[in-house]
């Protein structure tokens, strides 16, 4: 399959720029990375509401935190590592806790930051978001998903943390896409087993049913870009309409998504299942789709794991 690829990050800045001509009480902070983060577009049009606090991303949330409480709405953004590693108590303790309207933003998640190595390869953001009251998480997977989901979170109030990708992704959806928070997105429909895939991992989910259609197996596909609050009932359909499923994500595989989606069918409807993910293991230094092909996420892991959800049901 072809794809044309763009940077989730383009469009959150670009959004951002948009959004903010609309909504004058938008304010951006950024902790150094405005040009990795694609933040400094909104600088440029938008000088006097935006802040670089420098390297103290501790301290860019509880500004955040502070400037919400006066009514605005809040983008703060920089990696993910940082913003969900470094500055965690500030985000659980001033922003999730008092459920502020900040928007935490975050790039360079999971495996594909590449060369950056284990320190800066964050794979456990959504656990330590997932876990915390009133904060909802979101993982796009494209370009265009990245611009409705921005422009849904400015109206919608609440802590939310967005998860982006450092590398160039395959556009799935275009223009006409409707993004609801809370809400799976089918993009297609099959009866033999589900994929249910969020982020990067979309694009490879889709190649692996098309590889599947071929030894005559139906997959269904989901994309699960609101980890929280999940999709429950479309998780419960899928186990309850094809038996299997396999989740598939650029996170450790414990607690991320595809955990979410276990602890849905373990409650409401047991069916097997099986996880393609990091291994609970800290990241290397190397090129991106190395990295994918040796962590196993990959649309070969994904049938391979599909072929052994659907053995466990005979």
């Amino acid at each position: 399959m072809k794809w044309k690829y763009a940077n989730m990050r383009d469009a959150f800045g670009k959004t951002l720029v948009e959004l903010g001509k609309k909504y004058p009480q938008i304010v951006v902070l950024n902790a150094d990375l405005s040009s990795s983060t694609r933040t400094h577009y909104f600088e440029k049009e938008f000088p006097e509401r935006f802040w670089n606090v420098g390297v103290a991303e501790q301290n860019m949330m509880g500004i955040a935190a502070g400037l919400a409480t006066t009514g605005k709405i809040v983008f703060a953004s920089t990696f993910a590592m940082f913003a969900t590693g470094r500055a965690y108590d500030q985000v659980r303790q001033s922003i999730a806790y008092p459920a502020l309207n900040v928007k935490i933003v975050a790039s360079h998640a999971g495996i594909t930051v590449g060369g950056d190595g284990a320190s800066h390869q964050m794979h456990e953001d959504i656990a330590l978001m997932r876990v915390l009251p009133n904060m909802t998480v979101i993982v796009p997977a494209d370009f265009y998903e990245t611009r409705k989901v921005i422009t849904s979170i400015v109206e919608t109030g609440g802590p939310t943390y967005v998860r982006m990708a450092r590398t160039d992704t395959p556009m799935i959806y275009d223009e006409d896409y409707v993004f609801r928070i809370g809400k799976a997105d089918l993009l297609s429909d099959g009866d033999d087993v589900t994929i249910v895939a969020m982020g990067l991992m979309l694009s490879k989910a889709i190649e692996a049913a098309d590889e599947l259609k071929k030894e005559g197996i139906s997959a269904r596909v989901i994309n699960m870009s609101t980890v929280k609050p999940l999709d429950d009932k479309i998780v419960e359909k899928a186990a309850r309409e094809t038996g299997g499923i396999v989740t598939a994500e650029e996170h450790n595989v414990l607690m991320g998504m595809g955990s979410a989606v276990a602890e849905v069918i373990a409650e409401r409807y047991p069916v097997p299942i099986k996880r393609v993910g990091i291994p609970d293991v800290f990241g290397e230094s190397g090129e991106s789709e190395e990295l994918m092909e040796a962590y196993g996420l990959t649309v070969k892991n994904i049938v391979e794991q599909t072929r052994l959800v659907m053995k466990m049901r005979e």
